[in-house]
């Protein structure tokens, strides 16, 4: 059976980030901004290598841009990481997945998008999920959820940011600017705030820094794709492999009403998707 290149992008891309997500809970003594140090570190290098290896110009085209990117993707994932240790595995996720939705909201100004009156209502029960979750899990305090959705914010402004440089760079390129950014701003942190990694939790940092690499990359291939409408809500199948994993490796379950606020999450996130794919696209061709 033949699968589209595009597909495949996405797919692997998803499996990928939730297995780093998994690698980020399994070092929860480790701040999260040493987290991202190591993280940004492989990335760099991994990214420095690959660039040379295709011959590309590593600077880029649009630098403000591209600077403006790697600023907001290193909030977005300081404060993710940061969640993911401190709430379980697919609310941490589930929050993060409100980014479409900051996305298209925001695309009113970057992008210059347009949003229907329909899509507000797509919004609200995305947000009304929100609700859901922190209302009866216990384990998720307002603050918790503020900064899970501050990162969802923060992810939409990058991926907007993103959506500008798809016709002008490399996706080689966009990845690196991300601890270009990034390094600098966690190595002054851990100067200050140093815990030693310990046996194992070596590799769980390392694997994280590689994982995100390769998934990067993966979903940067899959949003410059034209034929992104057709595969963008396969991304949303990590919720099930946050699930899975979540129970497996670190025994973590819900209440039905959790479950339901996951749910409405997913729900307003595709059909606002599905309408966009459907009738705003279609009309612009």
């Amino acid at each position: 059976m033949f699968i589209p290149p595009v597909v495949r992008y996405m797919l692997t891309a998803t499996f990928l980030f939730t297995l780093m997500n998994v690698f980020v809970k399994m070092v929860p003594n480790i701040p999260a901004v040493e987290v991202i140090f190591f993280r940004s570190l492989v990335s760099l290098v991994m990214s420095i290598v690959a660039l040379r290896q295709q011959k590309v110009n590593p600077w880029g085209n649009n630098k403000k841009v591209l600077g403006l990117r790697g600023a907001t993707g290193a909030v977005a994932l300081i404060l993710y990481f940061y969640t993911l240790q401190k709430i379980p595995l697919a609310s941490a996720v589930t929050i993060q997945y409100m980014s479409p939705i900051f996305t298209t909201i925001l695309g009113i100004f970057i992008v210059k998008e347009r949003v229907f009156p329909v899509q507000w209502l797509f919004f609200a029960i995305a947000f009304s999920g929100i609700i859901f979750i922190e209302g009866f899990d216990t384990r998720i305090s307002p603050l918790l959820l503020g900064l899970g959705m501050t990162s969802a914010l923060f992810s939409g402004l990058a991926y907007n940011w993103i959506r500008r440089l798809n016709t002008t760079e490399h996706p080689l390129v966009i990845v690196l600017y991300f601890p270009l950014v990034t390094l600098p701003i966690a190595s002054v942190y851990c100067l200050f705030n140093w815990v030693q990694p310990q046996g194992i939790e070596w590799l769980y940092l390392i694997m994280v820094g590689v994982l995100t690499q390769f998934a990067q990359y993966f979903m940067t291939k899959s949003y410059q794709s034209d034929e992104l409408n057709k595969v963008a809500s396969i991304k949303y199948l990590g919720i099930f492999f946050a699930l899975g994993f979540g129970y497996l490796v670190f025994n973590e379950s819900y209440s039905l009403y959790v479950y339901l606020g996951m749910a409405l999450v997913l729900l307003g996130v595709l059909l606002n998707l599905w309408f966009k794919f459907r009738f705003v696209n279609r009309k612009r061709t």
